[in-house]
């Protein structure tokens, strides 16, 4: 299927408001989940939308920016999966393992913004020591826009400029590349969870982890809804826990002190 001018038009505009919520970190919007599924609903198929923004989102799920780091870009990875599969008819997973050129050029193209723009700290740290706050304001703006209109041109370059030699390119593909991509476009997603494991597990959430694995794996269910709402079980629970906790931890201090009343009003479930 092919994208018309006006959808063409419409992701980039869309890419230029993901963009600026990546560059500022604002509302958390360019995730490749919102991405893809705005992305379909544009082109008119929102659950292929849906798909490729959740097996995007989990292959993204640990790479996040620190600091001057810049990992492969979400927003290109999120809409041009949502492309390809559209376009080329491909599955979701290969369409994954198609999209990560096109996110890599991104990451590259940011990385390149990061290193202009340090050439202009000096002018603005100059306008913040003698209060120009409108130069400030207007710096802002210019750089924020230049981030956008990048996103905007190479966005619609990439889905409506180019979509014909991408198809072709795709088709011409021998069955076996294809399936290869397909495998990879699979792992993608338990590597990118692997990753987010291994900065958030900690020893006390292993029960959680052994629980909902084998919620997924052994129990028949038609989708993942039992599962979320098992996770938001356990959630609330430590939550509460906690904060149970730390009431009794402060009555004890209290009452250590000769402050508190005895701390028997806490006391039960």
């Amino acid at each position: 299927m092919s994208i018309t001018l006006g959808q063409g038009l419409l992701i980039a505009i869309a890419a230029m408001i993901f963009g600026i919520d990546f560059w500022l970190e604002a509302f958390f919007i360019f995730r490749p989940l919102i991405v893809s599924t705005i992305t379909g609903a544009i082109l008119g198929n929102l659950p292929l939308g849906l798909a490729t923004g959740a097996i995007t989102e989990l292959a993204f799920a640990g790479l996040t920016p620190a600091g001057g780091t810049q990992p492969p870009n979400p927003i290109l990875a999120g809409v041009m999966c949502t492309v390809i599969a559209y376009t080329t008819n491909v599955t979701p997973e290969a369409a994954l393992g198609l999209c990560l050129p096109f996110s890599f050029l991104m990451q590259y193209v940011i990385l390149a913004f990061y290193s202009g723009y340090s050439f202009l700290m000096a002018p603005m740290d100059k306008a913040c020591e003698t209060g120009d706050t409108a130069k400030v304001k207007r710096m802002n703006f210019l750089m924020t826009g230049g981030v956008a209109i990048a996103y905007g041109v190479i966005v619609f370059l990439c889905v409506f400029v180019a979509q014909e030699a991408m198809s072709a390119f795709v088709n011409a593909m021998p069955a076996w590349v294809v399936n290869g991509l397909t495998v990879a476009g699979g792992m993608l997603p338990a590597i990118g969870f692997a990753m987010l494991l291994n900065v958030m597990m900690k020893t006390k959430y292993i029960p959680y982890f052994i629980a909902g694995f084998l919620a997924a794996c052994f129990i028949d269910m038609n989708n993942l809804l039992p599962v979320a709402l098992m996770g938001t079980a356990f959630a609330l629970y430590d939550f509460y826990s906690a904060k149970q906790r730390k009431i009794e931890v402060e009555d004890a201090v209290k009452h250590a002190a000769g402050t508190g009343n005895g701390g028997d009003e806490n006391v039960g479930i």
